[in-house]
């Protein structure tokens, strides 16, 4: 599994990676990059024996990376040199590092490649699903971060910090994106990317905050579980039992029981009061 970095930037991720899938397929060479101007840069290489493969730049449809891209499915070759089904743009940098064996595997996003690993061997290797699966474990790692980068990137990007003159729009986009970010930490099994979720989950809280408050006095200190902050989050949004277990993989009696803990704690008699309540104390935006 690729580790979550908070701060970890594209090619730090590539090249962790890039790392991984060394050790998971036990190929020698391992290189890879991320699509940038219409390209894939290779910006991570590990385990070669000459500097060939320095500045390497992959065109969608040319080359076996190309290739894997264009199809978004893995492609290899046990004799690099003598194949017939792919372009020679890039022989230059690939038999100059001597590598006959060589995996192409498509970073794929949201149905877009946006990049590709590489695994390759300098004498014949048989390549075949036990090799091929982990390789492309370690591709869809990748790009789950990739979509869960541009996912948070984009939501961020939509929203202004609140102020006395925000929209009830965009506040009602707020509310909306809080709900999915619940929905999506709820399906996650990672603890890392799940406490990542839970860091900009607080982001939007503070977004949110500056509403003031409708009563007077210090509001009581009130802790929902994350289940009853999923379901509350999503009744807010106006959504039925039903439509909030759909949502987050729930029967819809279990719903039912979130919101009645959530409601109890929160001292409402309704859901909408309940809704209120925790608006007002900042557990939802």
């Amino acid at each position: 599994m690729i580790p979550a970095v908070s701060d970890e930037t594209d090619a730090e991720l590539v090249a962790q990676a890039v790392r991984e899938l060394a050790r998971r397929t036990r190929f020698p060479v391992a290189f890879g990059g991320l699509v940038e101007d219409g390209e894939v840069s290779v910006t991570s290489i590990v385990g070669t024996r000459t500097r060939s493969l320095e500045g390497l730049r992959v065109r969608p449809e040319r080359g076996l990376g190309g290739r894997a891209m264009s199809e978004q499915r893995p492609r290899m070759t046990s004799d690099y040199r003598t194949s017939r089904q792919i372009t020679h743009d890039y022989d230059g940098f690939v038999l100059g590092e001597g590598l006959r064996t060589l995996l192409a595997i498509p970073i794929v996003v949201a149905g877009r490649a946006r990049g590709v690993l590489y695994a390759g061997a300098w004498e014949q290797s048989p390549v075949g699903g036990v090799t091929t699966a982990p390789a492309m474990s370690v591709a869809e790692a990748v790009s789950t971060e990739l979509r869960i980068r541009d996912e948070v990137g984009r939501r961020l990007q939509a929203m202004a910090p609140p102020s006395p003159t925000m929209t009830a729009s965009r506040r009602e986009e707020l509310r909306e994106s809080f709900a999915e970010l619940r929905s999506i930490s709820a399906s996650v099994s990672d603890d890392d990317l799940r406490a990542r979720l839970g860091d900009l989950e607080r982001r939007l809280l503070q977004l949110a905050g500056g509403e003031p408050p409708t009563t007077t006095g210090p509001l009581p200190h009130i802790h929902l579980s994350p289940r009853e902050t999923d379901v509350l989050a999503c009744a807010a949004l106006g959504a039925t039992n039903a439509e909030i277990g759909a949502q987050l993989g729930l029967r819809e009696g279990t719903v039912k029981a979130y919101l009645g803990t959530a409601m109890s704690k929160l001292d409402a008699s309704t859901r909408h009061a309940a809704v209120a309540k925790a608006r007002r104390m900042g557990l939802l935006p």
